[in-house]
């Protein structure tokens, strides 16, 4: 396992028939959850703490939930969600999880990495785990408890097949330009940004194109990003930043800064259109769907429930689990109304892309990989 160049210098179907999907390191997430033959803990008790996004945040934190609530359905418990307001609720978040007797808590996100770690040491009976990032936060290359699972997304390399298709729609168009921006500059952020860049750059070598990438610079790791994940002005103006380099297709990855961009693509009048992550955001939000291309996706739901449902049988391992299209952690959504404008071969291109990508003949790569 390695932990990325980014975080240690911050430490310092599509169409029918063409299914992109999802990804681990070892197992790959099922959809039952788990060996049904297993006995269940009668005493289990499992527990969620979201990130400052809140539960409706259409995208990771929504996404986790969704995959907890499956999970205790199946195994007819009820289990305690904490939904945080802000950064200060996460320690406060888990001391609560901890006196209720929570058996497993799920962290949602990169925020709450040093909080969680703090948790785990101090309770080493308990299961932890923890969406998006290694828990890793001095850097050796190794979680920093013992009992937490990371649930970690290879999404660069869904991302590249977006930015290809990105690329081919722009292309299409004659526009030839498109752009991407980000909340916190972090690895679970940076690394869709990375594999898009990447996707638009092999459509250019196949097709002797020249889209245009603007918002981020793969080879210097430079880009636009808010410094959040809110939906505020500061989203705005920079997804504001993006479109007025003239793009027509926009990727903002940041949970709910997606509303932000789809403000300022109301506000300039034009016909760009957006990338939603994490969850297939045109379904999640149908407020967007007639502005949204397609999203790139992380099966978050189903790597949560897949860990609750182990844990719940005594089968919790904290080996990290990494999705990647071969284990269907990552995929691309389908491209809804917009299916029929696609240009002529584009989903066979894809497709075949994929398929490379699993056997190894194409490598993304991506220093914010994990």
């Amino acid at each position: 396992m390695t932990i990325s160049t980014t975080k240690k210098l911050l430490g310092a179907t599509i169409a029918a028939g063409v299914v992109f999907a999802l990804a681990g390191c070892g197992q790959a997430p099922t959809e039952s959850g788990g060996d049904g033959d297993a006995a269940v803990d009668s005493d289990f008790l499992p527990c969620l703490v979201s990130d400052a996004g809140g539960w409706n945040d259409k995208s990771f934190n929504q996404s986790a939930k969704e995959g907890m609530d499956r999970a205790a359905d199946e195994l007819g418990v009820k289990p305690l969600e904490f939904e945080s307001a802000n950064d200060n609720d996460y320690a406060p978040n888990l001391e609560t999880a901890v006196s209720e007797g929570c058996s497993l808590i799920v962290s949602v996100g990169f925020k709450l990495s040093a909080a969680t770690v703090e948790s785990a040491l101090a309770n080493p009976k308990i299961n932890y785990a923890i969406i998006d990032d290694y828990a890793d936060n001095d850097f050796d290359g190794t979680t920093d408890a013992p009992n937490i699972k990371p649930l970690v997304f290879d999404t660069a390399q869904a991302a590249y097949l977006g930015g290809y298709a990105a690329a081919g729609w722009s292309a299409q168009a004659g526009v030839n330009k498109i752009g991407t921006f980000g909340g916190m500059q972090i690895p679970s952020v940076a690394v869709f940004m990375d594999g898009f860049q990447l996707g638009a750059e092999k459509y250019n070598e196949d097709k002797s194109a020249a889209v245009e990438v603007f918002g981020w610079d793969t080879a210097t790791q430079k880009g636009s990003f808010t410094g959040g994940f809110d939906a505020n002005d500061t989203a705005k103006q920079t997804a504001q930043g993006v479109l007025d380099q003239g793009v027509d297709v926009i990727l903002p990855v940041g949970g709910p800064i997606y509303q932000s961009a789809a403000a300022a693509i109301a506000d300039s009048g034009k016909d760009t259109l957006m990338v939603g992550v994490d969850s297939d955001l045109a379904v999640a939000d149908e407020s967007v769907a007639d502005v949204t291309l397609f999203s790139i996706m992380k099966a978050i739901d189903v790597a949560v429930e897949d860990a609750t449902i182990a844990a719940s049988k005594g089968d919790f391992d904290p080996a990290p689990y990494i999705g990647t299209l071969e284990n269907e952690g990552v995929k691309l959504s389908g491209f809804g109304s917009f299916e029929g404008d696609l240009p002529d071969g584009l989903l066979d291109e894809i497709a075949a892309l994929q398929e490379q990508i699993i056997a190894g003949d194409i490598t993304v790569e991506s220093p914010n990989s994990p």
